[in-house]
């Protein structure tokens, strides 16, 4: 019951269009949008790790953190609910947004919702208030799916996740740099530093057009058709023009959403929408972003070493991604997935081992020598870049692309979700995890990459190549999952339906 693969040549249609430079460069700026996730995901972790910022809010972890005794457990020198509330609220917050930015998004685009997104961040940075801004979660990655071209649609869609890796270097720098004001306002420094990337992505929108799909569904039709043409580079856009705008005529037959992604024949793409988020974050990524700084203290390192290990990672993190550029339009989605996957495992075994040989049981590993630091830097770096390449961006590019336009904002909104829950979960029990597993922290994770990589191999379609109005081909084809589709004949009959509903 593997997944299938690429349909057969024939099957979906091969619309005519160049890679034009006005695509490039929209999907550049619209891609700024993820520097505010990024930034927010590297700041926290360096300021919760600063000592003036612990001294000053959180005294209690502050003294456990400063205490030399012979019996002090490194793995729990950081163990408190309240100070895990700090950067885990702000994915809570976002989970109640999400609904209301879905709708946003439907109803006024996806260049308003960005621009009115990263003015709103901005003012929230200024406040210090750090509120996550949902809003250009849904909206970046529907807009960068939609405005490619679908043979380069892989690659513009993870500039979104490059610079989410941008913005965590920003911050990881900042971080380290803040950390050597001795006056002690360094944290206040880092954090205030949220309304650069708030304002760069408010007044990039400036330069964005829509997308053709959003025009059409704002019954705008001549500007849809024209803004096509501009960005495939050619005057025969008749066939993707049309099909387009029969999705766009579907999509308005669907007056509840909501309610709609619920039926059976989106069965498969929902699946995913719940589970590709899930997965990504029990690769236990994000929660080593957060607390980068943080974990490499725990295991001895300095305050400033610690947070220069984040920048090296973060660093690595970048690099890996362009990786991912290049190659998943070329071997596809499913590929990346499992070497990711398959690397990701053989790095947690590794620290595994690592950490339970020097640190054991007791948490108490003395003085750590140079080889160990290293080792440790070195397979968190191969770790950081597979998950970079493979479970990283793609875990933004595939429900993006899956779902067809008359449930598209819902399904990406139930994907950020999934997203921001689990990364509040695993934000909020972290150092918990990590003081009662101590190195089993590292095979907790081992074991949900494992399972995560069976999942892909036995239910994922390879979606590379396939136009995104066409998507629905690769589950017709898939052996388990075409049960779930109705016959042409049963969708006809629907669209009838409807029609006479009206």
């Amino acid at each position: 019951m593997a997944g299938g693969g690429m349909p057969s040549a024939g099957s979906v249609k091969n619309y005519p269009g160049n890679f034009t430079s006005k695509v490039l460069s929209t999907c550049i700026i619209a891609a700024t949008g993820g520097l505010i996730f990024g930034y927010d995901l590297g700041i926290s972790g360096g300021v919760t790790s600063m000592d003036p910022f612990l001294e000053k809010f959180f005294p209690e972890v502050y003294k456990k953190e400063i205490s030399t005794k012979p019996s002090d457990d490194q793995y729990c020198k950081f163990d408190s609910q309240v100070l895990t509330l700090f950067t885990s609220s702000l994915y809570l917050a976002a989970l109640f947004s999400a609904t209301v930015a879905a709708k946003i998004t439907r109803a006024c685009g996806r260049k308003m919702t960005m621009m009115f997104g990263g003015l709103l961040f901005a003012g929230g940075a200024v406040l210090n208030g750090f509120a996550e801004n949902i809003a250009m979660l849904i909206s970046v990655p529907i807009y960068l799916s939609e405005i490619a071209p679908f043979k380069y649609r892989g690659a513009m869609n993870i500039m979104f996740q490059m610079s989410i890796t941008i913005g965590i270097f920003v911050a990881n720098l900042l971080n380290y740099f803040s950390a050597k004001i001795k006056a002690g306002w360094g944290w206040r420094l880092s954090l205030g530093g949220a309304v650069v990337p708030g304002l760069i992505i408010f007044f990039s929108s400036f330069f964005l057009s829509d997308t053709p799909n959003s025009l059409l569904e704002r019954d705008k039709f001549d500007e849809a058709r024209v803004l096509l043409k501009e960005i495939r580079g050619v005057d025969n856009v008749d066939e993707e023009f049309n099909d387009l705008c029969a999705a766009s005529e579907a999509s308005k037959l669907v007056k509840s959403p909501w309610r709609d992604i619920s039926k059976r024949k989106y069965r498969p793409q929902l699946s995913f929408a719940v589970l590709i988020p899930f997965c990504q974050q029990f690769t236990g990524m994000n929660v080593f972003v957060f607390y980068a700084p943080v974990l490499f203290k725990s295991m001895g390192f300095g305050n400033n070493a610690s947070l220069m290990s984040s920048v090296i990672t973060s660093i690595i993190n970048a690099l890996a991604t362009v990786v991912s550029i290049i190659c998943v339009d070329k071997f596809g989605r499913r590929t990346l997935f499992l070497e990711g996957g398959l690397q990701m495992l053989l790095c947690q075994i590794v620290m595994t081992g690592l950490i339970a040989y020097k640190f054991g049981t007791s948490g108490n590993p003395g003085e750590l020598p140079m080889w160990f630091s290293i080792l440790v830097v070195a397979f968190m770096c191969i770790y950081i870049a597979a998950y970079a390449w493979s479970w990283g961006p793609l875990g933004w590019l595939v429900p993006s692309e899956i779902f067809p336009l008359e449930v598209r904002s819902a399904a990406q909104c139930i994907t950020v979700s999934v997203n921001m829950f689990c990364t509040f979960v695993l934000a909020q029990i972290f150092t918990a995890m990590l003081c009662q597993l101590k190195f089993g922290f590292f095979i907790f994770f081992a074991c949900c990459v494992v399972a995560m990589s069976i999942f892909i191999y036995m239910f994922l379609p390879e979606t590379k190549g396939v136009p995104i109005e066409e998507m629905t081909i690769v589950w017709k084809k898939h052996p388990y999952w075409r049960k779930f589709l109705p016959t042409d004949e049963d969708q006809d009959c629907e669209m009838a339906k409807k029609g006479r509903s009206l």
